[in-house]
Formats: C-alpha cells, structure tokens, sequence
C-alpha cells in the first residue's frame, strides 16, 4: 500500500513565513551600513594609494622634472637603470644589510623572549623597556644615535674610553658605518619582534616541557627539539616582515650618514629619494621604484612559497 504525504503549506501570515523576509530586510540593513563605513576608506584608499602608484607607472615610462612637461621617452628609464652602478651599489648595500640584520634580529628576539617569559619579579618593567624603541620616531631615535656614536664626544667612543679602547669614527667611517646602521635598526625593532615571540611561546603547551622533561631531556634540548620546531612559523613571519623592510630601508641612513662615506650606506630607497626630490628626475626615479617592488613582490612569493612547501602554514 503506498501512503501519499501531502505537502503541508505554512499560511502567509504566520511567524515562520514572516521570519526570512524580516531576515533578509536585515542582512541588507547591515549591507547597506557596511558599505557606508567602508566607503571612506576606499575613496582614500584610492586617492592616496591606488591613483599615485598608476601615476608613478606611467611616469617610469617619461622624462619629467616637475618645471617641464612630461615627455615619453617609453624604456629609456629602465634602460638606463641596468648600467646605473651606483644603483646597484645601493642594492648590494641592502643585501649586506639583511644578511647581517636578519640573523640578528631572529636570535636576539628569541633568545630576549625566552628569558623575559619567565616569571621573575620585574619582567612586566624589563619587557616595557625593551618595548619603548619601537613606539619611538624612527628619525628621533636615528638622531640621538647619530650624536652618541660621534668620534670625539659620542657617549658611546667615551663608555669605550673609560675601559681603555679608543673607539672609532662609527659614522665617518666606510667600514663602520653600515654595521652602526645595523645596530641602530635592530635596537628598533627589537621591542616589537620580542612581543611576537612572546606571544608564540605562549601558545606552546607547558606539558610538552613538562614530558620531555620527564624523559630526561635537557634545556638545550627542549629548546632544540620543541621551542624550535613549534615557532617555525613565528620565525618565518618576523623573518619576512623584517626581509621587507630591510629593502625599505631609508629613515636611518639618511638621518645618520646621507649614504656616506664613499656611497658605503646608500640603499635603493635613498637613491630613489635622491633622483625623484633632489635631482628632480621623476620618471627615473619612479623606474626605479617599480623595479624595486618587482623585487620585494619575487621575493616575497618565493618566501611564501618556502613557507607552503616547508608546511609551515
């Protein structure tokens, strides 16, 4: 026998037929205000960052110095660019930087926020102190470096004097120069990694610890076999964001050396700054700008595509 089930109808003016038509009045009310709180934002986005880098991409492709018009001139900036030493000067510059800065900057940060995680009376003072540089204007604290690291009547050539050693002209020097620029950058961005290490570290369970303790593990052991491993993901991160920063790298070798001496501290970005504001080269300037992006977006696809890979993610 089949048994026939007829479709039972909800009236038009009941609860369970008004409900979706209230929920979908609802779901476009808040639409409509999510679009009202966006839009500013996206005509500013637009304005200030969207337009001027298009106009940056069509000057890369003119001749201008902001007193004539501008005349196209189509590949000549970017051939030009590849025969530019002194660019490519500042490239290396960059390269030798993020090669001493990175290394630094991880084991300092990790090796600070491991001692600063224990629960010592203090550390909430000690961990605001290690903090401080990085709320601190970039160009502020590359000033007070510039005088402490003077020759004759720095702070830092007098601490060296009182324990017998004749410091050098840190910032005069072409084989000091770089490596004070260094120092200065990491001091300010120290404060900020450590909190993100901090925050890994936190994320990492106690018993894991407590195991391997058990079986008789030592401290460099754990921290080889767990800390490690578990904050790969962290380090990749700090390892990128300071990677990309130090390709951008400007406010401290323009306050501390002006890329002196003998070019020894000059990088893309001041070169950049350099041909676009002071030698008025715009559609120059702007080519060079463009392949320095290009750079930053390679190798940041390939460090993402090491993170994938890696199955860090």
């Amino acid at each position: 026998m089949t048994v026939q089930h007829t479709p039972q109808h909800t009236p038009l003016g009941s609860p369970l037929a008004r409900a979706p038509r209230r929920r979908s009045r609802l779901l476009r009310a808040e639409g409509r205000a999510a679009a009202l709180f966006i839009t500013p934002t996206m005509l500013l986005f637009l304005v200030f960052t969207v337009l001027p880098v298009f106009a940056a991409f069509v000057l890369s492709f003119s001749r201008y110095d902001i007193l004539t018009p501008i005349r196209w001139v189509g590949l000549a900036n970017y051939e030009r660019l590849l025969s530019d030493a002194l660019f490519w000067r500042g490239v290396r510059n960059v390269g030798v930087y993020a090669l001493l800065y990175l290394p630094s900057m991880v084991l300092c940060a990790l090796g600070l926020a491991l001692a600063l995680r224990r629960p010592k009376p203090g550390m909430v003072v000690f961990r605001t102190l290690f903090y401080l540089p990085s709320v601190t204007s970039s160009v502020a604290g590359a000033t007070v470096w510039s005088w402490m690291l003077q020759r004759d009547y720095g702070v830092v050539n007098q601490l060296l004097a009182a324990v017998g050693l004749r410091g050098p002209a840190w910032l005069a020097n072409s084989d000091t120069a770089l490596y004070a620029i260094v120092f200065v950058t990491l001091w300010q961005g120290l404060g900020g990694n450590i909190i993100i290490y901090l925050a890994g570290l936190s994320g990492i369970p106690r018993e894991l610890y407590e195991a391997a303790a058990l079986d008789g593990a030592s401290p460099w052991q754990q921290f080889r076999y767990l800390t490690v491993p578990l904050l790969a993901t962290t380090t990749f991160f700090v390892t990128f964001m300071s990677l990309i920063g130090a390709f951008q790298l400007f406010d401290q070798a323009y306050v501390m050396t002006q890329g002196g001496p003998g070019y020894a501290t000059t990088t893309a970005v001041y070169q950049i700054y350099q041909n676009g504001f002071t030698q008025l080269q715009m559609g120059y300037a702007s080519a060079q700008a463009f392949v320095l992006a290009l750079a930053i977006l390679v190798v940041s696809v390939a460090n993402l595509r090491l993170n994938r890979d890696s199955g860090l993610s």
